[in-house]
């Protein structure tokens, strides 16, 4: 496993500052040597949530009932410190949310949340057969499969995070949840509002009938009077920025120099892509990054994946803390695939 160490940058001088701060830190250098130990295969399939699963409380009752899971959550107070304006933990557990709900704080706490709820299931070094997540928890689901320790995807995620908040503050962007529409019709729709001039793409392929759209905040306002004229229903989501969409272009950038810094092993088993909505090749670590640096800009197509991953024969499906997201969106995929929710653990177990 990965040695427990310190984040020594900050975000103040912006994108290029931040990556050089990066690059002659300790924590670059320190992550292109990682030792790794034999993992124990669990026959399931992890679910990882993304960014929007963050609540007040998150994890706590894994800390409270786990060693295993309360180690993690100590791991990732000591690697971070006070960097992120207090402990990790205590952020998770106290909040405030107007802290917990900025993205370069809620990815770092969703990674550790997820990460200790498995340790907590399973016990250290074990890893699913096969690990799926949203977005954000694409990190986790690699993690899980031994693609890097958890402390290198812990500096992984909190670079990514600080990233996009800050793309997100230097773009006026937003982004809108729409019901009811297809995969080709949000494309549709965003092709009339952008008709004109702007940005505005599908971001988010959740579920049939559920996609989020982001872009010009002008653009989504646009297109939430297009959806009443269509008969389906916006909602504005209350976010940093316009994610996963070319708003994000310069952190996509930034991170790819990030993900250079960090050395990315052969997966023990199998892991699902956001971008491609198929496996990632297990020893193929230039394409992983490639793929992860894409994703920063490209639609999370995870409705697509899920049918893919439900039609490969994929099975076990557990999904880990923080709330229960995913087994709602699952519902409105297949709702013959049962997912086991983790978002507070089951007394019966323990580690």
């Amino acid at each position: 496993m990965s040695s427990v160490r310190a984040f020594p940058y900050t975000l103040t001088g912006g994108l290029g500052e931040a990556n050089r701060q990066w690059e002659a830190s300790s924590c670059a250098a320190a992550a292109a040597t990682v030792p790794y130990g034999p993992m124990t295969t669990i026959n399931v399939t992890a679910m990882c949530p993304g960014q929007g699963a963050q609540a007040i409380g998150m994890g706590r009752g894994w800390y409270d009932a786990s060693e295993a899971a309360r180690a993690i959550f100590d791991r990732a107070d000591a690697a971070l410190g006070d960097s992120l304006g207090a402990p990790l933990s205590t952020l998770c557990f106290d909040g405030p949310a107007e802290v917990l709900n900025r993205t370069n704080v809620s990815q770092p706490a969703i990674y550790t949340c997820s990460v200790a709820c498995w340790h907590g299931l399973y016990g250290d070094d074990s890893a699913p057969h096969v690990s799926a997540g949203l977005s954000l928890g694409e990190y986790t689901a690699l993690h899980l499969a031994g693609a890097f320790g958890f402390e290198d995807g812990l500096e992984l995620v909190c670079r990514r995070g600080a990233l996009m908040q800050e793309a997100a503050e230097a773009s006026d962007g937003g982004m809108l949840a729409v019901m009811g529409a297809t995969e080709e019709e949000a494309e549709s729709l965003c092709a009339e509002v952008t008709a004109k001039g702007g940005v505005l793409v599908p971001a988010n392929l959740n579920a049939p009938g559920q996609i989020v759209l982001s872009g010009d905040a002008e653009a989504c306002d646009r297109a939430a009077t297009a959806c009443s004229d269509h008969g389906w229903r916006a909602t504005p989501l209350t976010v940093a920025g316009a994610f996963h969409s070319p708003h994000m272009a310069p952190a996509a950038e930034a991170m790819r120099d990030v993900l250079l810094g960090v050395q990315i092993q052969p997966l023990t088993g199998e892991v699902w892509s956001n971008v491609t909505a198929t496996r990632y090749a297990a020893g193929d670590a230039e394409a992983m990054r490639d793929t992860l640096v894409a994703q920063i800009t490209s639609p999370v197509r995870w409705s697509t994946q899920l049918a893919a991953m439900v039609e490969a024969g994929c099975e076990g499906w557990t999904e880990l803390a923080p709330g229960k997201v995913l087994k709602g969106l699952m519902r409105r995929i297949e709702r013959s695939a049962k997912v086991n929710n983790n978002d507070q653990p089951d007394t019966t177990v323990s580690s």
